[in-house]
């Protein structure tokens, strides 16, 4: 996955963010909807931002980008803690 793909599914995330938090105002998803599905994109979103991060590390270093993998959650997201 090239940069340029990262980028695309990052945009396409934020903006299912943003419907899934205008449906909630309408009332057309619960609370407990919108929570679950915020939640996988948080995930889907760390998971883009830290491939990304691998990618342009590698660049920088003078290695290929391409060997960037996506890490698995639990990976990605124990950064946080």
């Amino acid at each position: 996955m090239d940069d340029g793909t990262i980028l695309s599914n990052i945009n396409e995330y934020v903006a299912e963010e943003h419907k899934l938090r205008e449906r909630h105002q309408r009332g057309e998803l619960t609370g407990e909807e919108e929570r679950r599905r915020l939640q996988q994109l948080e995930v889907a979103l760390d998971q883009c931002w830290d491939l990304l991060r691998q990618r342009r590390a590698r660049i920088d270093a003078g290695d290929d980008p391409d060997k960037a993998e996506v890490r698995p959650p639990g990976e990605v997201e124990g950064y946080l803690q």
